[in-house]
């Protein structure tokens, strides 16, 4: 009877539990009160923080286990609607219907002389003085994010499309279609003021990359308590949230009046630009009454007023919900977007929904290590059955067919036939991108690669080798566990100096995750005397014989050098190697014109002899010499923080300096080294640095010495980053516009100091037919003093637009004016 009565038990606790566990779906279609689809509503769970949206069809779904339930829906323009809704033995299909929300005004606004809606600013006031309290209102939460991306085509040129873009972009014959979609289910932790880590449980894409997306749930936490708001790739500049602390410099506000949702009074502002409002918003802000706390935002940018980039207008939509003890957080933010590149229209959106907050999380003492996010490795292997259970926005019947279109199409080019055609196809050699950017051939499993260096860096002129080759290729194997072994063979001959180089540089990486790496090289080579870099051979070869600057001198070095390099901790990267080198003084050897009118001479391949000495000088430089030196340096990233994939880390910038502290001894006596000395050096830097509205700001400064100078040859001399000729590289921070290439390389102590802004467009934004070009002003200044020059200085400013910079700059030897003129850039280095 015992026995009967267990069993009986048992079997009732298993009917019950399996009961509790069993889910249904709760959906339904949400319109206006025309009966049309209301697209991205808010609807979640009263008293909970689980929600969804509906989708552009304004569909929506939810997996709910059985019990009564107050859901919500909520969408700005609209009443808020609260229904009960019971869930039994089977999903529940409920549709509603949505009535206009009607906002109307307490009592008459008053406007005072300067036009100002009073009552407006009053709230708006008060919501300001609230601003930090809300901003540092929670300390730490986690939540679960899932964010969607589409990207549609609405047009495209005709012409085009009979050109194979249609077939390549999945297009209809109007050039319409879906090219790229995804969604992402993540956990999002945070503790204020600014550590985050997300951890991406799942991932999907399918179609063609776009220029910009917001795939993290780090790039959708829009949070309007900030001054500032900042949208990652769509500005130069950041824009001034409507609540800051100086928003009435900014913003005029006016009430267009208030309703009453669920027993709180919700004002509707809406916020016009004061000025030319390139760093406002435009549209509606909704306050909670009381709370004085944002309730829900409608906002949009153009690119007219804001001069955005690759877009014509964002839209930024917010709602927020009451999760815990009148604590209200983001329960959905979205970015909708359009624009129009050479006739292709498109649109498309990013959401980001959040669910399931907890509050006051204790996390572990190094759980926010500065890996800001990390993607499961097997994120991207979730089947569809995984993503029709757990994507909390249906997907349309256009998204379903694009998705299922391009799982075929994925599973085609996976084929063994197709990956041969494949192959062969982009492994072909096309003489105009062979000639700028080289030529890539890659294995069908593109785990073998062999790059072969453009045809500008292969053929090449100067005074010293005359008309030569350099061939260079790089092969490089990775294996299943993406270790990565790469060689560079190179082979060099000059016709006028006949002489021949050959030489093989290596590495082996084999720990993705703390930059491990083992590298070798050896053999001969031409190389430039100043060993931090001066012009390509492509720049030198123009230079050399349009103009008669052989700019460039250069000396030959017989060598081997083998290193190690590797992350020490986050942040803490170690780097050695120890190098052997026979170092032999190298003439001018051909002196070719192609203007054989001109009357300006070639120069000595000895940097440190005056213009005057004839191009055949036979001036000793130095002796052939043997070196062998020990390198180390350490570089200080503070505060670094780096994404996880299972290909390795992705490092991003980090707000604070980098230091990087550098020693190099050259060892004398050992295998017959001549030279000998001590080097030591520090530099620290930092790009752009954010300063408000103004443009972001970049700085370098390094000092060093040498510490003791036995044997000392020029090539052993700390080099700088200088500058001659019209064009420059204005990509690092620590060049020089005007300073000679040698003249000023230091064998004693010296400084180094470079300053740069970039106002993105903040100045010329003020001059109406400039504003149209989208410019961007830059200033800079560079310093240098050592024992043998003493205060060497420039100034510049300049214009930029993509990879196009035009700077004009003076220089001083001293207090006497060096050098000044204009510098260009075109983005070929």
């Amino acid at each position: 009877m015992k026995k009967c009565l267990l069993y009986t038990l048992l079997l009732i606790n298993a009917f019950t539990f399996k009961a509790l566990g069993q889910q249904y779906i709760l959906s339904g279609h949400v319109t206006d009160q025309r009966g049309a689809p209301v697209s991205f509503v808010s609807v979640y769970i009263r008293n909970t923080t689980y929600g969804t949206t509906s989708n552009e069809q304004g569909v929506y779904k939810f997996n709910l286990s059985p019990g009564e339930y107050d859901v919500i829906y909520r969408y700005v323009g609209y009443k808020e609607q609260i229904d009960h809704i019971t869930i039994s033995d089977h999903s529940v299909l409920h549709n509603v219907q949505m009535e206009d929300e009607v906002f109307k005004l307490k009592a008459v606004n008053i406007v005072d002389k300067r036009n100002r809606d009073t009552a407006a600013s009053r709230i708006m006031r008060r919501v300001i003085a609230k601003r930090e309290f809300y901003l540092k209102e929670v300390n730490t939460f986690s939540c679960a994010v899932y964010v969607k991306g589409v990207q549609k085509l609405t047009g495209a040129p005709k012409k085009l499309l009979s050109n194979g873009v249609s077939k390549v972009l999945d297009l209809d014959s109007n050039g319409r279609g879906i090219f790229y979609q995804s969604e992402s289910i993540s956990n999002y932790n945070y503790k204020r003021p600014n550590k985050v880590k997300e951890i991406t449980i799942s991932a999907r894409e399918a179609g063609i990359s776009p220029t910009f997306s917001y795939n993290k749930a780090s790039d959708l936490q829009a949070n309007f308590y900030n001054n500032l708001f900042s949208v990652p790739g769509l500005s130069s500049h950041a824009f001034v949230s409507p609540v800051a602390k100086n928003a009435f410099s900014f913003y005029r506000y006016h009430l267009e009046g208030a309703t009453v949702e669920n027993g709180h009074t919700i004002d509707k502002i809406k916020l016009s630009a004061r000025g030319d409002g390139e760093y406002s918003f435009e549209g509606y802000i909704y306050i909670l009454e009381g709370d004085w706390r944002i309730y829900s935002v409608d906002v949009h940018l153009t690119n007219k007023v804001n001069r955005l980039n690759f877009v014509d207008t964002m839209k930024i939509s917010q709602q927020y919900i009451p999760v815990e003890d009148n604590t209200w957080m983001p329960a959905s933010i979205q970015y909708d977007y359009s624009g129009d590149v050479l006739g292709f229209k498109f649109e498309g959106y990013y959401i980001a929904i959040y669910n399931n907050y907890k509050f006051n999380v204790t996390f572990p003492p190094d759980f926010f290590n500065g890996e800001v996010m990390r993607l499961d490795t097997a994120a991207n292997l979730k089947t569809a059955d995984y993503w029709f259970k757990n994507r909390p926005i249906p997907l349309t019947a256009q998204e379903t067919r694009d998705y299922q279109k391009k799982d075929s199409i994925l599973r085609l080019e996976k084929s063994k036939p197709y990956l041969d055609s494949l192959q062969k196809h982009k492994n072909r050699i096309l003489i105009l991108p062979y000639t700028v950017f080289g030529f890539t051939a890659t294995s069908r499993d593109n785990k073998d690669s062999l790059y072969v260096y453009p045809f500008n860096k292969t053929l090449f002129y100067n005074t010293v080798q005359g008309l030569g080759i350099n061939l260079k290729a790089r092969l490089s194997h990775t294996s299943d566990d993406f270790k990565t072994l790469g060689i560079i063979p190179n082979l060099r001959y000059g016709f006028a100096d006949k002489l021949f180089s050959a030489n093989i540089h290596s590495y082996y990486i084999y720990d993705l995750f703390h930059e491990g790496r083992f590298f070798l090289n050896f053999g001969s080579d031409v190389l430039d005397l100043n060993n931090v870099g001066t012009r390509s051979l492509y720049f030198n070869t123009l230079s050399t014989l349009l103009s008669n600057n052989n700019y460039v001198k250069y000396y030959r070095s017989d060598f081997g050098d083998a290193g190690f390099m590797r992350e020490l901790s986050n942040g803490i990267l170690f780097t050695v190697s120890l190098s052997y080198a026979n170092r032999t003084q190298l003439f001018n050897t051909s002196y070719a014109h192609i203007f054989k009118s001109s009357t300006k001479h070639y120069t000595s391949n000895n940097p440190l002899a005056p213009d005057t000495v004839p191009a055949n000088d036979r001036s000793i430089l130095f002796p052939q010499n043997q070196a062998l030196t020990l390198n180390a340096s350490v570089k200080f990233t503070f505060d670094q923080h780096y994404i996880t994939r299972a290909t390795g880390k992705i490092y991003l910038p980090s707000k604070y300096p980098t230091l990087t502290v550098n020693y190099r001894k050259a060892i004398p006596g050992v295998f017959g080294a001549d030279a000998g000395y001590d080097f030591v050096s520090a530099d620290v830097s930092q790009s752009r640095i954010r300063l408000g509205l103004l443009g972001y700001s970049s700085f370098k400064l390094s000092a060093g010495d040498f510490l003791n100078k036995k044997a000392l040859y020029f090539m052993d001399y700390n080099h700088f980053l200088g500058n001659q000729g019209l064009t420059f590289d204005p990509t690092y921070v620590g060049s020089f516009h005007f300073l000679p290439f040698y003249q000023f390389s230091a064998n004693s102590f010296y400084f180094e100091a470079h300053y740069q802004h970039n106002f993105a467009g903040s100045l010329l934004n003020h001059i109406g037919f400039m504003r149209k070009l989208k410019l961007e002003e830059v200033i800079g200044a560079n310093y240098l003093t050592e024992k043998n020059d003493m205060n060497y200085s420039e100034l510049y400013v300049g214009l930029q637009r993509f990879i196009f910079r035009v700077d004009y700059g003076i220089s001083y030897a001293g207090s006497h004016k060096y050098l000044q003129g204009f510098r260009i850039y075109y983005g070929i280095r």
